[in-house]
């Protein structure tokens, strides 16, 4: 079978990987354009990219899908199924319509929920025991086409953004497979989405920041929600420092005061509750334990984070 396929970070490469090890015919990756990043701004491409030039791959990087010359190339490679994991962009019609056996995207939740760029740092962020990945039949909405196969997996406290997401890619992988092996069989019909949907939109690199008068629990499932990317944080001695890893304790405080800060712990007051901060990076600083931090600082019970002159 004749398949193009549409992705870009490294959420999508066990999809691909999986296809190219399942014997199906990859014609073509399309991916993002290379992004410049560093303080060099040196283009980087993105991970699918890489893994597609290691294996020989064609490779199509359109700055805009709506082109004619890019439109006319993919219509002259005659896929048989497009499939998308995490491409970043919204397919038009034109492409939609190519294949005659549809495109078929990896989406990582339990639609219809979480429909959009970010569904499962939203996950965690909202505190869900559970989520997955959905295969469907895609249409011109977001996230809004027929189902095909789900997958449920459940979110653990140990749980961040990253592991989440690692385990979710290679669900992701496995049931892209089943689904175009079944797809052949004709042994898979499409449902419609059934209940109520929400909605996962992207972050911005300041989204990060801590909300200290949440409960204890809702900063401890956003601090799990943001790592690695935004990474939550918050202002300490006029120094911005990221918070990479944290725990629920009981008790009461004052939001944002320190309450304790010594002996390996750094303890913060909640709008309910308490979080002791296991893990956290000073602006120009490695990532460190709070045992780490606390080393060498003369940081006092009473003292706050985020004070009012910041931002």
């Amino acid at each position: 079978m004749r398949i193009v396929f549409f992705g870009t970070p490294a959420f999508a490469v066990p999809s691909l990987k999986a296809l190219l090890q399942s014997g199906e015919e990859i014609v073509a990756v399309v991916t993002q354009t290379d992004k410049r990043r560093g303080r060099d701004h040196i283009p980087s491409p993105p991970p699918v990219k890489e893994f597609a030039m290691n294996k020989g791959i064609k490779i199509l990087q359109p700055a805009n899908i709506k082109d004619l010359v890019f439109l006319n190339e993919l219509s002259v490679m005659k896929p048989d199924i497009i499939a998308v994991v995490a491409y970043g962009k919204i397919l038009p019609l034109q492409i939609l319509k190519l294949p005659p056996l549809g495109c078929i995207n990896v989406h990582a939740s339990l639609l219809p929920k979480y429909r959009g760029a970010a569904p499962i740092q939203w996950a965690i962020i909202n505190g869900e025991k559970k989520t997955g990945i959905t295969t469907m039949l895609m249409d011109e909405g977001l996230d809004t086409g027929n189902i095909l196969l789900q997958e449920e997996t459940e979110i653990s406290n140990e749980d961040n953004a990253e592991t989440l997401g690692k385990r979710l890619s290679e669900m992701g992988a496995s049931l892209l497979i089943k689904t175009i092996k079944d797809i052949k069989d004709g042994s898979i019909e499409p449902i419609p989405q059934v209940g109520t949907p929400s909605y996962a939109p992207p972050f911005k690199k300041g989204d990060g920041r801590i909300d200290w008068s949440k409960s204890a629990t809702e900063i401890f499932n956003f601090v799990r929600g943001m790592y690695p990317w935004p990474c939550a944080y918050c202002y300490l001695n006029k120094g911005r420092v990221k918070i990479t890893k944290v725990k629920v304790l009981e008790g009461s405080g004052i939001p944002r005061r320190v309450e304790k800060a010594g002996k390996g712990e750094l303890i913060v007051g909640a709008g309910k509750g308490l979080i002791s901060i296991i893990e956290l990076q000073p602006e120009g600083k490695r990532s460190m334990s709070a045992t780490a931090f606390l080393q060498g600082r003369k940081l006092e019970k009473g003292i706050f984070f985020d004070e009012p002159w910041v931002d």
